[in-house]
């Protein structure tokens, strides 16, 4: 377990708002697919001492890694059992699209790791110059793989969580507009100004989408995506008033 503020380059020169969550919480980042590493990240978090009740994770459960549908189930099941938050990540929605309309939004889910999500549901591969009742069959299989539970429970996702003055989102947000007024794709997808504009409001930003080799607090941000599915790590962030404590696998 490693502390941000004894982290090399920890520093706050111009946002110096304190961490300020209501309560201490748990925020884990970006699994892609990396079931068993989420397994072990959440027995260490588990074993952390006066560890909160409080879970949170970021979005992108799917894509890319090997076992997408036994990452979603097991956010389904500990969402209901624990009321762990889990929220929305661009490519959760990007798999809604494509059960929106497939034909037109499937080449592209499958380029960003939609292959990788059908065929841990037992699904085959599709060509991108498939026919648009193929496309459309695929999008049946994959909604009777994942029954309407599961579909319902994405669909659900929020795309952000507060606690005081700490927000979580998936991707960031523009630092100009409150987070009740974000556009939805801003914290989906992130924002232009987000990575360097700091927010005037003391508002602290967790959020994953971008890989980052360490993660640090720096001007009102605080992003743990250190990709899984590619570097083998996932981390969590264990925050509280006093600090923000790192854990990884």
């Amino acid at each position: 377990m490693r502390f941000l503020s004894q982290l090399i380059g920890y520093r706050r020169p111009v946002f110096n708002a304190p961490l300020q969550p209501e309560d201490p919480f748990v925020v884990v980042g970006d699994i892609h697919g990396c079931d068993g590493l989420l397994a072990q990240l959440l027995e260490r978090v588990a074993m952390v001492p006066q560890c909160p009740d409080q879970l949170v994770f970021v979005g992108d459960y799917i894509d890319r890694g090997e076992h997408s549908a036994e990452v979603l189930f097991r956010l389904q099941a500990l969402s209901q059992s624990t009321g762990a938050i889990c929220l929305m990540g661009n490519h959760e929605q990007m798999m809604l699209d494509f059960l929106e309309n497939p034909a037109k939004n499937g080449p592209r889910w499958l380029r960003y790791g939609g292959l990788q999500t059908l065929a841990s549901f037992g699904l085959g591969h599709i060509a991108e110059a498939a026919p648009e009742e193929t496309w459309q069959a695929a999008r049946d299989d994959l909604r009777r793989a994942m029954g309407p539970e599961l579909e319902f429970w994405i669909r659900s996702l929020p795309v952000y969580w507060r606690s005081g003055n700490m927000a979580v989102v998936h991707a960031g947000a523009d630092p100009q507009v409150r987070l009740s007024e974000q556009e939805r794709r801003s914290l989906l997808w992130g924002h232009p100004d987000f990575p360097k504009t700091p927010r005037r409001d003391g508002l602290w930003v967790i959020h994953g989408h971008t890989i980052v080799d360490r993660i640090a607090a720096e001007q009102g941000r605080i992003g743990i995506d250190t990709g899984a599915y590619a570097t083998g790590r996932l981390s969590a962030a264990f925050v509280s008033a006093a600090d923000v404590e790192i854990l990884s696998t």
